[in-house]
């Protein structure tokens, strides 16, 4: 698993910097990019821990957590209970998910990574409670690394694509404009956020 900047990442800017619609958004963020820190299971954690509430919320609600359970790892994690973790701001079903993925970790993440396509990722991390497509493709964004994800049932994705081409009304239309920045969505994704969020998002 690729730690730090993606070994894609420069490739992906001269693609995209040649794109009409995002060529002068790289030019507006000429610094930062995607940095993967190798951590499956904190990627995961954060993820649901955004599902569905504000980027301001879930960092809150993410502080908090790792104050009181320090680094988020299964072994901490499973130390607390559902009730306990909730007391961070946690939903009970957010609480019950994480807590579950804790239990149930040796078999999340002793999976071969690499040795597999996106769709059988998704697969495998969409078996387990609590993780649906969005926070899948997080996990491939965010601590894999793959270079060519969208997901387009993140609301800030959609918001950004509609304001870079106001001729966007749906999400079919959507992800018909992505695919002209394949094969590298996921650096994409990276200034799609970085244009809705003066803090780069991350997970």
């Amino acid at each position: 698993m690729e730690l730090g900047q993606p070994s894609w990442w420069s490739d992906a800017l001269t693609h995209l910097g040649e794109d009409e619609l995002l060529g002068p958004i790289l030019q507006k963020y000429p610094d930062g990019g995607l940095e993967g820190r190798g951590d499956v299971f904190s990627t995961i954690v954060r993820a649901i821990v955004g599902q569905q509430i504000s980027v301001l919320a879930a960092d809150a609600v993410w502080g908090r957590l790792e104050t009181y359970v320090g680094t988020i790892t299964p072994e901490h994690i499973r130390k607390k209970t559902p009730e306990q973790l909730a007391t961070c701001g946690l939903s009970r079903s957010k609480a019950s998910y994480i807590h579950g993925l804790a239990v149930n970790s040796e078999h999340l993440l002793t999976f071969e990574w690499e040795e597999h396509t996106d769709e059988e990722i998704h697969r495998h991390l969409t078996s387990f409670r609590g993780v649906g497509p969005w926070t899948s493709e997080m996990v491939c964004i965010f601590a894999l690394l793959r270079p060519d994800v969208f997901s387009i049932g993140d609301i800030g994705l959609i918001k950004a694509v509609k304001l870079l081409d106001p001729a966007v009304e749906t999400k079919a239309q959507v992800v018909e404009t992505a695919k002209r920045w394949a094969p590298y969505r996921t650096a994409a994704c990276w200034y799609l956020w970085r244009m809705l969020d003066p803090v780069p998002v991350e997970y």
